[in-house]
């Protein structure tokens, strides 16, 4: 499929949905993002255990996901705020994907950190 066919679809509704249904999508996606990056957080922080970096690079790629799906959807609602269309649902999407973007980053400096204090070196 190319980029053009997936552009085209999106335009038209077909790949993220009508309506509501592509930003509860976008939601959904950036509030499990920032649950998997609170989690890596907490395994860096040695709060729980697991790995760290699986779970930041985790964090990044759904974030990201999120975050591209609420841009995709901004870009092809009609009407406005309160319309019925997602648009607000959207708009709020895009800083929830960031932040677990954020988040996620932040796990693998942080795990990055604790490696260089131990002495660990990394594969």
């Amino acid at each position: 499929m190319s980029a053009t066919t997936v552009l085209m679809a999106a335009a038209e509704g077909g790949i993220i949905g009508d309506g509501r249904t592509g930003a509860n999508l976008a939601l959904g996606v950036g509030l499990a993002g920032l649950a998997l990056g609170w989690l890596a957080r907490a395994r860096a922080g040695g709060r729980i255990t697991g790995n760290a970096r699986v779970g930041g690079w985790s964090a990044i790629a759904v974030g990201l996901a999120g975050t591209v799906l609420a841009a995709l959807h901004l870009a092809t609602a009609d009407g406005g705020p309160g319309t019925g269309n997602g648009l607000v649902g959207a708009i709020v999407a895009l800083p929830l994907g960031l932040g677990a973007v954020l988040l996620g980053r932040r796990a693998l400096t942080r795990d990055h950190s604790a490696d260089r204090t131990t002495g660990q070196t990394t594969a």
